[in-house]
């Protein structure tokens, strides 16, 4: 089930958005200002943000700006205005869809399953191509399943390789430890998402030992993201 967060300063449209979502299925979470979407953004494992432009506090682009700093999340914008030149400012500053309101709550829902279609259906064929990847002075072959720091092999368990593949398939984006777990364990719906950082720690030991020492960072409020992989 999708966790989508709905930031709206208007609690009527934000009541209509969040039974809509009910009905098709999704979780969500509800922001009413755009300083407190951004630390729910920081604090909860989300797949989607319906953002309001128009918000106190922090506007809905400058939301977004600060989000693309460590996330590709997808992010649908709300607008009263129907203005082209904020229709276009959205997307350029990394927005996925643009609604004008007033809208349809069907229509709403439909262009949200097609941008989370669209998001799921990238993140597997960017996996499958992807049989090399490289950061630095870190390299992996996907299809061999092998990892080399500077030309020396690390051996990893399979848990450690999936998890050093997710991030290497996406090194700007910082993953909360849901995301990782999900890529990580498909199939195991009775794993806790703290065991993660044991095996990050394990990762860690492991690239440091063959000569890096910032082979994961920590995003404070968030989770992890691939390091610079020099020695």
């Amino acid at each position: 089930m999708k966790n989508i967060l709905v930031v709206d300063d208007d609690p009527h449209i934000a009541d209509v958005i969040c039974f809509a979502l009910e009905k098709a299925g999704y979780r969500h979470l509800v922001a009413r200002d755009g300083s407190q979407a951004f630390e729910i953004f920081k604090s909860h494992p989300l797949d989607l943000i319906v953002l309001d432009v128009g918000l106190p506090e922090m506007d809905g682009l400058e939301v977004c700006r600060q989000v693309r700093k460590t996330s590709e999340i997808p992010i649908l914008f709300l607008s009263a205005r129907d203005e082209e030149i904020d229709r276009i400012l959205g997307l350029e500053i990394g927005g996925d869809d643009y609604v004008t309101k007033p809208f349809s709550p069907r229509e709403l829902m439909a262009r949200i399953g097609v941008i989370l279609k669209r998001v799921n259906t990238n993140s597997a064929a960017k996996l499958l191509i992807a049989k090399k990847l490289n950061a630095g002075d870190l390299s992996m072959d996907v299809e061999h399943r092998s990892v080399l720091f500077k030309g020396v092999p690390l051996k990893l368990t399979a848990l450690e390789f999936n998890i050093l593949q997710t991030l290497m398939a996406r090194p700007r984006m910082a993953f909360s430890r849901v995301q990782i777990l999900d890529a990580a364990y498909p199939d195991n719906l009775h794993v806790s998402d703290r065991t993660i950082d044991s095996h990050i720690r394990n990762i860690r030991a492991k690239v440091k030992k063959a000569g890096c020492s910032d082979s994961i960072e920590t995003v404070h409020g968030i989770g992890f993201r691939l390091g610079s992989c020099h020695a």
